[in-house]
């Protein structure tokens, strides 16, 4: 049955948004007219900006019920959440200065509006994020659960069982499995939860325990007993999630579109697909890599300087990539090997203690510092700050048929860093799970999870011991 107290949570959100709101309007307040950093003309009286603030908490707070602010997120991940605030607070103030133009309060302070959506905005995000992360850890130690019922114990039933205990942090517990054939050897019993009973008892199960969720995992040869077993957990009130039979060819966070009337899965979504995230990516990639250009310029003088002494050739070195839509393009890099004989072909992929390699060149590379000349990159519109690795052209042509869903990585424009590479796989690590990280970023991309990447790659530092 669906848990009571699921109101009274939401409730509480909007009350704590609420009270956030106020205590956003007593510290914007404070900077703009009483810390006298900023300097003022003398303001309208306290009463109105506070009234103003209570209308605008009570405009936010019916703004982010219409726009689905306030449903459960157990299963939603922080960066919807961001975004979805992003919204509310958007179309809140502009109804807050359509309500103060009609009514001609014009005399409100732009400073201190300014200040007070910043530190509104920011105030919100970081609570919601320390309330979300410790919601997980309380779930991780078991309270707060909720209890799920997958019908089916073929390989998609016990696929989703074995993935759900990789998220303690979601707070769901499988409490069994119906199936009308299957039965678990000595073996499985260890590994899976029981079989409560076969499908045709799923009523008399749904009133004797208390389960919150039925997923189907049925195969499509099953599918004429969907409606029957639908209806049974509506009247029961419990919610029915349906995992498809061929969800391997979906991905990882898939979208309906509407069709001459008639809904569709979209098999691959890709959110830069969108004109607005593309724009916003690429302002990112301009504004760090300038940033990145001008704070790394010493240590690039610096690297070209001791290449130049350590060994003959040019400083840079430069080599056909693969990048979106399967264009080719040159990637920068210090040149850390020797430089090969004219008409020598470049197919060889790099080991450890590659004779190819100069001795300043090995240590360029162990440290990720030939990747420096990459920001040009990104400035020339070839590369993105974040994004799958390119690869060249000879290893594309080879992977290509080695390697499923390779060729997804070239929906988006590759990176100097990426998912990947931020969890480790560099170098002499497996392709296989490469491409799925690739592909895991590419379906879920946010400028959010941009910004965690590039600060999992400096926090966990540019030194990789696959980095040859």
């Amino acid at each position: 049955m669906i848990r009571k107290n699921q109101r009274f949570l939401t409730q509480l959100y909007i009350l704590t948004d609420f009270a956030f709101i106020q205590i956003s309007f007593l510290l914007s307040w404070w900077l703009k007219f009483e810390s006298g950093w900023i300097p003022y003309e003398r303001p309208l009286p306290a009463e109105i900006y506070a009234f103003w603030s209570i209308a605008y908490g009570v405009i936010a707070a019916v703004v982010g019920v219409l726009l689905s602010l306030y449903i459960p997120k157990r299963k939603k991940r922080f960066a919807d959440e961001v975004m979805k605030l992003m919204q509310v607070h958007v179309a809140s103030l502009f109804i807050l200065l359509s309500l103060m133009f009609f009514v001609r309060q014009i005399d409100i302070s732009r400073m201190y509006l300014a200040i007070y959506m910043v530190v509104n905005v920011l105030s919100i995000l970081l609570y919601r994020y320390f309330l979300k992360s410790s919601l997980k850890q309380l779930r991780k130690k078991g309270y707060n659960k909720q209890f799920v019922l997958i019908i089916g114990a073929g390989s998609l039933g016990r696929k989703f069982h074995d993935n759900l205990r990789q998220y303690p942090e979601l707070g769901y517990e499988t409490i069994g499995f119906l199936d009308d054939h299957a039965a678990w050897s000595d073996q499985e019993k260890l590994r899976y939860k029981p079989i409560l009973g076969r499908v045709d008892q799923l009523e008399q199960i749904l009133e004797a325990k208390l389960i919150d969720e039925v997923v189907l995992a049925l195969p499509l040869t099953a599918h004429s007993r969907y409606a029957r077993i639908i209806a049974i957990c509506e009247k029961e009130g419990v919610r029915t999630l349906i995992i498809p039979d061929f969800f391997d060819f979906l991905p990882a966070r898939p979208y309906f579109d509407n069709f001459a009337g008639m809904p569709l899965i979209n098999v691959r979504d890709i959110p830069l697909d969108l004109t607005g995230n593309r724009l916003l990516k690429r302002a990112f990639d301009i504004v760090f890599s300038l940033f990145a250009i001008v704070i790394t310029s010493p240590v690039m003088l610096l690297t070209a300087i001791g290449i130049k002494l350590t060994s003959k050739g040019p400083v840079i070195f430069k080599q056909e990539r693969v990048g979106l839509n399967r264009r080719h393009f040159h990637m920068y890099k210090f040149r850390s090997m020797k430089v090969l004989p004219d008409g020598a072909p470049d197919t060889g992929w790099t080991t450890e203690n590659d004779p190819r390699r100069t001795k300043f060149g090995a240590f360029l590379r162990k440290t990720s510092l030939d990747e420096l000349p990459q920001f040009f990159n990104v400035l020339a519109g070839h590369m993105s700050v974040v994004g799958p690795r390119p690869e060249r052209p000879y290893y594309v042509d080879q992977f290509r048929e080695e390697v499923p869903k390779y060729m997804v990585k070239h929906h988006v424009r590759p990176g100097i860093t990426g998912y990947a590479q931020a969890n480790g796989l560099r170098g002499d690590t497996s392709i296989e799970e490469r491409i799925e990280h690739d592909i895991f970023y590419i379906e879920n991309w946010s400028i959010l999870l941009d910004i965690k990447i590039i600060l999992k790659t400096v926090f966990n530092g540019f030194i990789n011991k696959n980095a040859y």
